[in-house]
Order: structure tokens, then C-alpha cells, then sequence
């Protein structure tokens, strides 16, 4: 009788383990995949590359819209002419010399007028012009405006009025320095100045005829000049002679330069006829010897 044969049974701990089964192989990408892959890569890597292109290109069509935008800078000879002539037209002009010189001196120039006993005892009015030369309200004239006047009164430019007295006097350069009893709210002391050259401009602002705050510019003609006065047979010398109007009233005025500084005082003018009037010669006491009626004058 044949034996029957039965296999053992599997013992893991009596047996190897049976080998692992054989790796299996990744699967491949798509051409589509790999062409994705590749077209990321190459953003990646343009995109500094583009954003420097995106700057040149923003900068060139700003360029483009300036220059279309702004009118050509090439000029022909009739546009710098038309430019001129336009900017010419619309520039203000500077103040003229002597506008400016009586914008200066117009608040320290009186009016003076004196009243004056004749030799048959009447009264006779004379007028003439000042110029105040301090803070006290001393003013400076010619000395034959108020000579044998018997009430002298002054106006000042604000039209504040008021009596005056003389305090000082000089003969001999006809120079009288007034002081007024009463003053404006606001004293401008003229500034004095210093000599003067043959060609300067002059200026006169003064009452001529009663005319207040009258001026008359002209040029200085000479220096030095001795003159004797027809009426009084005195002599004068080391006048200013100018050519700037001046009538009766306008004695004891300022003559100025173009600063608006006082160089001498007004004291007569020349006619060879018998009337008392301006044919182009005028003189004038030279302000150092004027300002010199009551002390050094302040300069």
C-alpha cells in the first residue's frame, strides 16, 4: 500500500522571505507636459530682461509725446524779434530820475510866506519856498524871502500851518534858517549832500509863483560863479549855476542831485532885462556853505 506524501506547510520563521517584486519604472511626461515645463523656465529667466524692455519702451513714448506736445526751440531771427518786442511791451518801466527825487524831497519842502512893511507903512506879501534840514524843524531859505518881514508863515506838505521866526541869518550867502512855532505830526528832514560837477543832472522843487510842489529838472552849467545883485549891488560868490526852471517863489528852495540829496540852496537867477523872470540861468549857495548857518551841517 503506497504512503501518501504531504508537503509542510510554510513557516516564515523557518523560510526566507521571497524577494520583493521588481521596481516598476515612473511614468514618462507628456510632450505637452515637457513643453510646459520648458516655457515656465523661460518666463522665469526673460523676466528681468522684459521689465527693462517695458522701461526703455515707457521712456521712449514719453520722449515721443514731449517733443510732439513742445513747440520746436529753433527760432528764425523774426521770432526773436516778435519775443522781444512782445516782452518790451509788457515790462513796466522803472520810475524816471526825477520822479523818484520828488517822491523824496516832496515831504521836506515848505512853502513860506511873509508879510513885509514897505517905508510908507504898508504891508506887502512876498513868497518863496524852505527846506527842512532837521528833526527839530529847523528850515533853511533864502534870506531875502523873509528879510524886514514882520509875520512869517510856513506850510508844510501835509498842509499843517504855522508862524516862524528867523534864528539865524547869513548876508553875506543870503542864507536864513527858520523856526517854525508849531510842527507837522511828521517831520522828513531833507538828506544834505555833497558837491556837485559840471554835466550833472538838477533837479528844483519849489512854489514858483505860488504854484506848490512844482519841479524842474535841468543839468549843473557851472561852478564857482561870482554874481552881483542889480538891485542891491552885493556880490555873491561860489554860486551853482543851473539850468532848471526857476521863477519868483522858488527862492530858498533845494537844488538836488538825482539821489534827492540837497547840494544847494536856490537864491536867484539871471535876466539881463527888467523882468523877473527864468531865461536858463539860475544860481544856487552851495549846500556847505548854506548848511553852515547854524553849525556844521548834518550831513
Amino acid at each position: 500500500m503506497r504512503q501518501k506524501i504531504t508537503p509542510p506547510l510554510y513557516n516564515p520563521k523557518l523560510a526566507p522571505a521571497p524577494p520583493p517584486p521588481p521596481p516598476q519604472e515612473p511614468a514618462r511626461p507628456s510632450r505637452r507636459q515637457v513643453w510646459r515645463a520648458r516655457a515656465a523656465r523661460l518666463r522665469q529667466r526673460a523676466r528681468p530682461v522684459l521689465q527693462v524692455g517695458l522701461g526703455i519702451f515707457i521712456a521712449l513714448a514719453a520722449l515721443f509725446i514731449y517733443q510732439a506736445l513742445t513747440p520746436s526751440t529753433h527760432l528764425t531771427a523774426s521770432d526773436v524779434n516778435s519775443i522781444v518786442a512782445s516782452a518790451m511791451a509788457s515790462a513796466t518801466p522803472p520810475p524816471s530820475d526825477a520822479s523818484q527825487v520828488y517822491q523824496i524831497i516832496a515831504p521836506s519842502v515848505v512853502q513860506i510866506k511873509a508879510n513885509v512893511l514897505t517905508l510908507n507903512g504898508t504891508t506887502e506879501s512876498g513868497s518863496g519856498t524852505g527846506v527842512i534840514i532837521d528833526q527839530s524843524g529847523s528850515i533853511l531859505t533864502a534870506l531875502h524871502v523873509v528879510t524886514g518881514s514882520i509875520n512869517i508863515q510856513v506850510l508844510f506838505y501835509d498842509d499843517t500851518q504855522a508862524q516862524a521866526s528867523v534864528i539865524e541869518q547869513d548876508p553875506a550867502n543870503d542864507i536864513a534858517l527858520l523856526r517854525p512855532r508849531d510842527l507837522p505830526a511828521q517831520v522828513v528832514p531833507a538828506t544834505l549832500g555833497g558837491g556837485a560837477n559840471v554835466g550833472d543832472e538838477a533837479f528844483v522843487v519849489g512854489n514858483p509863483f505860488g504854484l506848490r510842489h512844482t519841479l524842474t529838472a535841468g543839468v549843473i552849467s557851472g561852478l564857482g560863479r561870482n554874481i552881483t545883485d542889480p538891485k542891491t549891488g552885493q556880490t555873491m560868490q561860489n554860486l551853482i549855476q543851473f539850468d532848471a526852471a526857476v521863477n519868483p517863489g522858488n527862492s530858498g528852495g533845494p537844488l538836488l542831485d538825482r539821489n534827492g540829496e540837497v547840494i544847494g540852496i536856490v537864491t536867484s537867477l539871471l535876466n539881463p532885462t527888467k523882468e523877473d523872470v527864468f531865461i536858463g540861468i539860475g544860481f544856487a549857495v552851495p549846500i556847505q556853505t548854506a548848511g553852515g548857518v547854524g553849525g556844521p551841517p548834518p550831513y
